[in-house]
């Protein structure tokens, strides 16, 4: 079994998303930790990437700092090396294909199994393109996890069918960032991925408060949380972890009041 189904277990889960290296690796490790401390299911660990097409203008502030101030791959590995010394949940990365590509498809999924990454998320592989990572998943059991949007339409089946780890919901169409509405049919995407794998769901993109995180685990498995911690992690700097933290108990309260 994937380790990563272990964050669903018996639970609602909640994932938090970190971009690594904003403001610095240092602050990334304790906000990680205060995350973990405070209930966090299983983190979404961002590599900074030049062209986040998937990200709104919140998380690609994140990436421009982390670049900026020197973050590279290697180091992201020395991180969450660092981090497995003493955190046991689930991690995934989320990226893009350009990074896997550039440091060389093998020997990117090759380290993430060594160190412990559980998953890859690269919101802009194609479902119909993932063959050009899936056999070195496979190869080291890191789970490429999918994704499911509102435009998946007669897809969604055939997409959950192969799910491994986890599938990542997209709420609704556009970038990541905060919404004070999310009007997409999620029941009915939910129902036909539950029709077709017992591979849990997570609802991410929009979500930003207690109330909105709550919704989304009544009709899934959990919610992930990117932009909003972003916000956080911008307004506080190298003072952040303990913010992350108070806010991730909040969301974790919520999910699990169901």
């Amino acid at each position: 079994m994937s380790n990563i189904k272990s964050a669903f277990e018996n639970k609602k889960a909640f994932i938090p998303f970190i971009t690594c290296g904003d403001p610095d690796l240092e602050t990334t490790k304790e906000i990680v930790k205060e995350a973990v401390k405070n209930g966090a299911s299983l983190i979404e660990l961002g590599i900074p990437f030049s062209d986040p097409t998937a990200e709104g203008p919140v998380i690609q502030g994140a990436n421009i700092r982390a670049l900026a101030g020197g973050v590279t791959t290697d180091k992201i590995f020395d991180l969450v090396r660092d981090l497995r010394k003493e955190i046991t949940i689930p991690m995934v990365f989320m990226t893009y294909a350009n990074v896997v590509y550039s440091y060389g498809s093998d020997k990117f999924i090759k380290t993430c199994s060594e160190i412990g990454i559980d998953g890859i998320i690269l919101p802009d592989l194609p479902f119909e393109e993932k063959e050009e990572f899936l056999p070195e998943c496979d190869k080291y059991g890191v789970d490429l996890i999918s994704l499911i949007a509102p435009t998946s339409e007669n897809r969604i089946a055939m997409i959950a069918k192969e799910a491994k780890g986890f599938i990542y919901v997209v709420s609704s169409l556009g970038v990541t960032g905060t919404r004070s509405e999310i009007k997409t049919d999620l029941e009915s995407i939910v129902k036909v991925v539950r029709e077709s794998t017992d591979t849990p769901c997570a609802i991410g993109f929009g979500i930003s408060t207690p109330e909105q995180a709550k919704k989304m685990a009544s009709v899934s498995d959990g919610a992930i949380v990117g932009s909003a911690i972003i916000k956080i992690m911008e307004k506080y700097g190298k003072e952040s972890p303990k913010y992350v933290g108070e806010y991730v108990r909040s969301m974790v309260d919520a999910v699990n009041s169901l």
